[in-house]
């Protein structure tokens, strides 16, 4: 039988705000357990949670962004259940009235086509604390530092066809949010996470089957990996006679396999009311319009303005603008010299990107700054450093020797553009090689392959080596 996936994915972002959404608790990563958890927090008797109105202010930002309804008028709910992580034995959320309605999200395919993501809603809720079961001799530790961190739960319509979808919507959400300054994005530190909603059902038929949710997913290749195993996992159950389970589950990434944590619950096994301490939240059209005017230049603009003001293609011009830091590492750099657009994209993402991914560094770690890079490229574009040479420089100026001159001059890199000390080598090199002349002259095109790396050799790869091809393309034909 063919069947249909459906995938919809529930995002976690922890938004950057310094304190916690209804305490002053502070939200910054890796303190000491149980360092941070005020009495409001723990939800001690007597006291009220007060509304940080910064979160408020990210959840509006990104609605606009999503192009969504924004709720003139939306409400804080309890959403109870008891987990030894959740102090206070219920978590405040929103329900029926979230802050952010529906919006959409357009993601481009691996086949190059667009497709539109329907955003359902986006809501303002506190994080709960953690688990920690290691370390504890049999026992589970508790540390709710995270208790009462600031979350925007954004949950997509079920319109994802499969998981290399999920990973393309999942990775524009997490640009986004960086893009707007409302999320770090840090995958490892929990602030982006996300569950999956995953169902599968014969092709062509338009009801949905069960679906099983696969809970705090952190990183994009064991989305794609989960989904991926749950949606085999379904299919190989039914068509052995077996039924899908509406049910929670956790994915194994040392197994690659999707395990059973807990019957799925429905809204009204939370038993949601509104929050007695708090007041519903209330929207001006002057608060909307100040939001609005304090928006960046988003993604899809950003590309649209490199694509027609550096002459990049589609392609390049993605590639630099999925991430906020580096689009503004490549516009300094290309304004700092004024480098040429192209050339400065493709060591962007060429030997830039390449020793930031091997040392497993962002961008704004590169111990190679803008400014740096921009007289490493300044010197390729006017044929000071070949390639070759420039990869060189680039890998002394990476261990903190200086800007491209400082180490060209230290090192010697410099590139032979003299034409005339090119052309005497290269006649050395004809007079002492004749049978590869001879083959030239048969019609061996290939063999100028040879003459240039004895060039190279000689040069110690400091001749230019568009001059070289000419000189000997001239030299040899004469």
């Amino acid at each position: 039988m063919s069947w249909e996936t459906v995938i919809g994915l529930e995002i976690h972002a922890q938004l950057a705000t310094d304190s916690k959404i209804f305490s002053a608790s502070s939200t910054a990563y890796g303190a000491e357990p149980n360092k941070q958890a005020s009495i409001i927090d723990l939800g001690m008797p007597g006291v009220l949670p007060v509304l940080n109105e910064k979160a408020v202010a990210m959840a509006v930002k990104f609605g606009l962004a999503i192009d969504a309804e924004i709720a003139p008028r939306s409400v804080f709910a309890r959403k109870n259940y008891f987990y030894p992580d959740l102090p206070k034995g219920y978590q405040i959320s929103q329900f029926e009235l979230p802050i952010v309605g529906l919006g959409k999200l357009e993601i481009e395919l691996e086949s190059g086509q667009k497709k539109v993501i329907g955003v359902t809603r986006a809501h303002l809720e506190e994080d709960a604390g953690k688990s920690l079961h290691e370390d504890f001799d049999g026992m589970t530790g508790i540390d709710l530092n995270r208790a009462g961190t600031p979350l925007l739960e954004i949950v997509s319509e079920p319109e994802m066809a499969n998981a290399k979808e999920a990973v393309a919507y999942m990775k524009k959400i997490h640009s986004l949010v960086r893009y707007l300054g409302i999320c770090d994005g840090n995958m490892q530190e929990g602030s982006f996470r996300c569950d999956a909603n995953v169902s599968v059902r014969p092709a062509g038929q338009e009801e949905f089957g069960t679906r099983a949710e696969i809970k705090n997913i952190n990183s994009f290749r064991f989305v794609e990996r989960a989904i991926n195993h749950e949606v085999n996992r379904q299919i190989d159950l039914i068509e052995d006679g077996g039924t899908v389970v509406q049910e929670t589950r956790l994915y194994d990434p040392d197994r690659d396999e999707t395990r059973s944590m807990r019957s799925k619950e429905e809204a009204n096994d939370y038993r949601y009311f509104p929050d007695p301490d708090l007041l519903p939240v209330e929207i001006t059209p002057e608060f909307l319009s100040q939001m609005r005017e304090q928006l960046p230049e988003l993604p899809e603009q950003k590309k649209q303005r490199f694509i027609e003001q550096y002459s990049l293609s589609e392609y390049d011009a993605s590639a630099l603008t999925s991430n906020r830091a580096t689009a503004e590492y490549y516009e300094e750099a290309i304004k700092l010299e004024a480098t040429d657009p192209k050339l400065t994209a493709n060591w962007v993402m060429g030997e830039l990107s390449a020793a930031l991914n091997e040392h497993n560094l962002d961008i704004e770690s590169s111990p190679v700054s803008a400014e740096l890079f921009a007289t490493l490229v300044k010197r390729i574009e006017d044929q000071t450093l070949s390639g070759k040479l420039a990869k060189e420089v680039f890998e002394y100026m990476w261990q903190g020797e200086g800007d491209a001159d400082t180490i060209i001059e230290k090192r010697g890199l410099k590139q032979i553009t003299d034409s005339g000390a090119l052309e005497e080598i290269i006649v050395g090199i004809l007079k002492d090689s004749p049978d590869q002349v001879a083959q030239f002259k048969a019609g061996n095109d290939k063999i100028i392959g040879f003459f240039v790396g004895k060039v190279m050799q000689q040069t110690k790869g400091k001749a230019n080596p568009v001059q070289v091809n000419e000189l000997l393309q001239k030299l040899l034909q004469a």
